[in-house]
């Protein structure tokens, strides 16, 4: 079954369509990734978008001009996927949507919102859409997120030691999959690690002004703006008592909590600071609350993905924060997914291919001690494509691994474990 997944995370940027060829062989579900192509939101639409993030206030005539233009951009992004990537022959279509809202309080989630009408999917590209994919989690106790999670423990599993995957987007989050090749350790853990992107590029947009063509800065590009600061040790201090990061997994957060008046109270005292000095008190912050969420673990590696892998600086104090020696003992290595065969520009796109895969299979797409639910559960709502709806058979047998083969033409298939 050919697949275009598509995203876009909390940095709001871009929508991100991968296309996978995706078929069982016994017990191991086999991902050929055919492709990614990134799509821009317009400038208008991405701002219209920021501007109605919390804690803006905002109207439901908004949310419906924002849903159906989401849904169209979500839309136009499918076709182009299922042209360039699929040639013509994509069979479903997986929208995560845009997030909006995440509705947590004192440790629980109560409801969570994603925006981009599947319907304009469906009427584009004459596929059937899997959409809405984190409500029935949430519906049956559990946090919503990370969904990614079932995709790391299923293509992780096996592997030596602890692997913990990591997505750095505009929230980091974690999966750590205890046991390894042994199969013993517990069970499978998930949860949000806190900002990854979002305090940097807030504090980068309202800061730094203008970059040389005279364009407004979007994002610290390169880690070049935390390259040239010093980290701010009081600022830093304030940063890291937020009571989230004490919180027990599993756990979620987003934009609700972290945004640029949070960063503006935790500056407030602090006097004025370069912006180069905030971005990499941010960036540290960033990499230290990823390294305590996952040093408990005893992580073996760390198998980074997300847009906070293209920032240097960002990974090189993680990989500072992580410690030890080069080859020494209790190194944990950290690489990017890249290495396993998941572009780790691409990876939460493919992970929601896989989650429409599984959702129209008739298969669970979560796994509760990930998400904290009190049971798996079938995700997301489908919408028709074309005349009539046909769904495969469920198979014989669910899913326990997943392996990543090379596209066609590239050689031999390329296994996580």
């Amino acid at each position: 079954m050919r697949v275009v997944g598509l995203m876009s995370g909390t940095s709001y940027d871009a929508i991100d369509a991968a296309a996978a060829d995706l078929s069982l062989d016994g017990d191991t579900l086999v991902l050929t990734p055919l492709g990614m192509i990134s799509t821009a939101y317009d400038d208008e639409l991405r701002a219209d978008l920021a501007g109605a993030l919390p804690p803006a206030g905002v109207d439901l005539a908004a949310v419906c001009r924002l849903d159906t233009r989401i849904g169209r951009a979500f839309a136009a992004a499918a076709v182009r996927a299922d042209e360039e990537l699929c040639g013509g022959r994509a069979d479903l279509v997986a929208s995560h949507g845009q997030t909006v809202f995440h509705w947590a309080e004192d440790g629980r989630v109560h409801g969570t919102l994603q925006i981009g009408e599947p319907a304009w999917i469906a009427e584009a590209t004459g596929r059937p859409v899997v959409s809405g994919f984190r409500t029935r989690d949430v519906a049956a106790g559990g946090q919503g997120a990370p969904l990614v999670s079932i995709v790391d423990v299923l293509w992780l599993r096996g592997r030596p030691g602890v692997p913990v995957a990591l997505n750095l987007g505009g929230i980091g989050n974690v999966t750590v999959v205890p046991g390894g090749a042994q199969g013993t350790g517990g069970e499978p853990l998930a949860f949000d690690t806190g900002p990854a992107n979002a305090l940097i590029d807030a504090a980068v947009r309202a800061l730094a002004g203008r970059d040389a063509s005279g364009r407004p800065y979007a994002m610290d590009a390169g880690g070049a703006l935390a390259a040239r600061g010093t980290v701010h040790r009081p600022l830093l201090r304030r940063l890291l008592d937020d009571p989230y990061y004490a919180r027990d997994a599993p756990k979620t957060t987003g934009k609700e909590r972290f945004h640029l008046p949070y960063l503006r109270a935790a500056l407030e005292g602090c006097g004025p600071l370069p912006v180069e000095d905030v971005v990499a008190t941010l960036t540290r912050l960033t990499a230290r609350t990823v390294a305590d969420a996952i040093r408990p673990f005893g992580a073996t590696e760390v198998i980074a993905s997300g847009g906070g892998t293209r920032n240097p600086v960002l990974m090189g104090l993680l990989r500072e924060e992580l410690g030890g020696e080069p080859g020494g003992a209790g190194r944990c290595v950290v690489r990017s997914s890249d290495e396993l065969g998941l572009p780790a520009g691409a990876k939460e796109a493919y992970a929601f291919a896989v989650l429409g895969w599984l959702t129209a299979h008739g298969l669970p797409g979560t796994v509760p001690s990930c998400t904290g639910a009190r049971h798996a559960s079938v995700l997301g709502s489908i919408t028709p494509g074309g005349p009539g709806l046909r769904l495969p058979r469920p198979p014989a047998t669910a899913p326990g691994r997943l392996t990543v083969a090379s596209a066609p033409g590239t050689g031999r298939p390329k296994h996580a474990g």
